[in-house]
């Protein structure tokens, strides 16, 4: 399973188009250490793509316009839909901009990799990494935006956990 994103935590405001979204917020998620959301065209079906891909928790009230996860540590990402949405144009920015970005540290890079390209990421058409990158691979979930994963690094020192 992969971990809790490594840079999350910030309330996304801006909808598939990279216009701000003044739409009503849904029931309110649990309360825990902060959160993310990422605007959708399927909530329900990217929250499970992340659940198979990390484990998570789903929230129990989701539905077909907003559905969400929540970390061990409490840490809530949010996937709320919204009409209209159209997938970024990533890399090139001047079409759709990215909206949100999660990185995931993992323990082995090509298991990981191999496993959530079987549940439905994808590479992406430009890959700002190397073929045969070590420690680093940015993948696309299956609506399109873009992720990263990182291989930990062995230290003598406990890592500490953001």
């Amino acid at each position: 399973m992969l971990p809790r994103p490594g840079r999350a935590g910030q309330a996304i405001t801006v909808d598939g188009t990279g216009n701000r979204v003044t739409s009503p917020e849904p029931a309110a998620p649990p309360a825990g250490r902060g959160g993310c959301r990422r605007y959708r065209a399927d909530p329900l079906a990217l929250a499970a793509f992340y659940r198979a891909a990390t484990g998570w928790e789903p929230y129990p009230r989701s539905d077909d316009g907003f559905a969400g996860l929540t970390t061990p540590d409490g840490l809530f990402v949010g996937f709320q839909k919204v009409p209209g949405y159209r997938a970024p144009t990533w890399p090139d920015q001047s079409g759709v901009p990215q909206q949100a970005h999660l990185d995931f540290d993992v323990d082995d890079l090509a298991q990981t990799e191999a496993r959530l390209l079987a549940l439905g990421a994808t590479r992406p058409p430009h890959a700002p990494h190397a073929p045969d990158e070590p420690r680093w691979r940015v993948l696309l979930d299956p609506e399109g935006h873009p992720f990263c994963l990182t291989e930990r690094r062995a230290s003598a020192e406990p890592e500490r956990r953001v």
